[in-house]
């Protein structure tokens, strides 16, 4: 069979359905949010609830937002900025920065919602630790844990991946969210047939602390003294080394269950940005709302920019 040119003719213009707009730009997965939002019509207007992890280059987003017919609603949000108030002042988009967003995101969550789960607190049993979730501490009475489901967005959901660092955290500190362990860090195939893999929590433990980066940071202070002072630099500064990560992600965790709602410093505002003084609220007049000028003063206007014209031509 030849080639066949196909003609779109006039039917299919007049009904041809333009995408949705944040569809046309890539921007967000329909089939995806559909699966996430839609309830059922007898949960007589209970909405679900998405735990939203975005990843920039600078930030690690973490929110809990629920939908209805008309818009989304955020509840509750943590980022990674915010860690510095807790004493994380570098790395603030790798594994264990955003173990310690999904962290404080979960603790603002309790809170806000008077829930008492703790989450988990210690790594006794790193296997109990790998498969641990909020309805082991639910005994039926009372409230249950506030559950929400993963929203990764357009991100590749991939073994390893920062969201998943984000989710442990979440799960960690006290909010159930419906997940495997085959995708954190640690995750190795045992059989290409079958697809079956195996998590080694000490691993998972390892990135979570920070261990990667400690890692790093000795293999290249042995290779390139230079490069490792300069891709270092803040950590040089702060007097880190390769051993005092550990500890540094123990305490912020320690820190952010004391005080999840932590008030942000006069001298913070927003990342990477700083202020000398508390902000305050003085904005610049709006030049649409001025009061309209009469003839006479629109012609006195106009005289004066003539004559300040006609000045500057004779300087």
């Amino acid at each position: 069979m030849g080639f066949v040119k196909v003609v779109k003719n006039k039917a299919y213009f007049k009904r041809y359905q333009v995408k949705f707009k944040r569809r046309r730009q890539n921007k967000t997965d329909y089939q995806q949010r559909k699966k996430l939002i839609i309830q059922d019509k007898n949960k007589y207007q209970t909405p679900k609830y998405r735990f939203v992890v975005r990843i920039t280059n600078a930030d690690v987003v973490c929110q809990i937002f629920s939908s209805d017919l008309t818009h989304d609603a955020c509840l509750a949000s943590a980022y990674a900025h915010e860690l510095s108030r807790y004493g994380l002042t570098v790395g603030l988009t790798n594994y264990a920065a955003a173990y310690a967003t999904g962290l404080l995101l979960a603790r603002r969550v309790n809170k806000k919602f008077n829930l008492d789960f703790d989450g988990k607190t210690e790594i006794e049993d790193p296997e109990e630790w790998l498969n641990y979730s909020v309805y082991e501490d639910y005994d039926d009475e009372g409230s249950a844990p506030f559950e929400a489901l993963l929203d990764v967005g357009l991100k590749r959901t991939t073994t390893g991946a920062r969201v998943f660092a984000a989710l442990k955290g979440a799960v960690d500190g006290g909010l159930a969210v419906p997940h495997g362990s085959g995708r954190f860090a640690g995750t190795k195939s045992l059989d290409d047939e079958s697809n079956s893999t195996e998590t080694d929590p000490e691993i998972l433990r390892h990135y979570i602390f920070g261990g990667h980066v400690g890692d790093y940071m000795r293999v290249l202070k042995e290779k390139d003294e230079e490069k490792f002072q300069k891709q270092f630099s803040q950590y040089v500064k702060l007097g880190l080394g390769p051993d005092d990560l550990e500890d540094l992600y123990e305490n912020v965790h320690k820190a952010i269950r004391a005080d999840p709602a932590k008030a942000r410093a006069s001298d913070e505002l927003g990342n990477k940005n700083s202020r000398t003084q508390a902000r305050k609220q003085t904005y610049p007049a709006k030049r649409w709302n001025r009061a309209k000028l009469s003839l006479s003063q629109r012609r006195a206007r106009i005289k004066q920019v003539l004559l300040a014209k006609g000045d500057a031509i004779k300087a």
